[in-house]
């Protein structure tokens, strides 16, 4: 991912690459040379990174997943500071899913059953994906369900008929996936799914460096948003 921002920035006349930071190197110069940090890294070094932007006072967009609840916390709070534009899925086409997910469900209402099918390449770590979760959130949203609660993460041995107030979530893994995301409502006679699927990493860097643009442009000093805020979907 980070040679795929490069690579978005490099296409964007407006944008310039200041500085790269990878394991080992300097955090602390790549700020003093930045007016924001795009980051795509691992959740273990989001309070390092935190830590820094509020310091220096840096735009901070985060595509980063899989944060416990006290990182999040952490982003929260550090948003009261600094803007920070955080999602799980920068892709335009992804966040087009996300409002056509949580319409679909209104229009459709709860007769229908709810499953959340993704799938990755073989080296992703965490599951299910942050955009599969951030699915299942608008899911349980519209339904009054909560994650936490009422998601069934895969299935398996005799776990008996399905509830009308489960979500599902399956996550699979394999080969060289950027990211496949389908949200199915299952009903009596019908089937509607809502599918998007990724080719290219340069889709999410590109609405990275959207997000960065927005912010600045928009003239924020502090808060805390998501892609839904830059294209205007909230």
């Amino acid at each position: 991912m980070g040679k795929a921002v490069a690579a978005a920035a490099g296409d964007d006349p407006e944008v310039k690459v200041a500085a790269g930071v990878d394991l080992g190197d300097s955090l602390e110069e790549g700020l003093e040379k930045s007016d924001a940090v795009i980051d795509f890294t691992l959740p273990t070094f989001t309070e390092e990174l935190i830590e820094g932007c509020v310091a220096s006072g840096r735009i901070l967009v985060m595509g980063t997943t899989g944060h416990d609840e006290h990182q999040l916390r952490s982003i929260e709070e550090a948003s009261k500071r600094i803007p920070i534009v955080h999602a799980p899925n920068f892709s335009v086409g992804v966040n087009t899913l996300f409002w056509l997910t949580r319409r679909t469900s209104e229009i459709l209402g709860d007769s229908f059953d709810l499953e959340v099918v993704e799938m990755h390449h073989r080296h992703k770590k965490d599951a299910p994906s942050g955009t599969a979760r951030r699915l299942a959130e608008i899911l349980a949203e519209t339904r009054s369900l909560s994650y936490q609660d009422d998601c069934r993460h895969g299935r398996h041995g005799d776990v008996g008929a399905r509830t009308s107030g489960e979500i599902g979530v399956h996550a699979l893994r394999g080969g060289d996936v950027v990211g496949d995301h389908t949200v199915v409502y299952a009903g009596d006679g019908e089937r509607v799914e809502l599918t998007h699927k990724a080719s290219s990493r340069l889709t999410f860097a590109k609405g990275a460096v959207r997000a960065a643009k927005w912010v600045r442009n928009e003239g924020h000093t502090s808060g805390l948003f998501d892609m839904q805020d830059v294209l205007g979907l909230t």
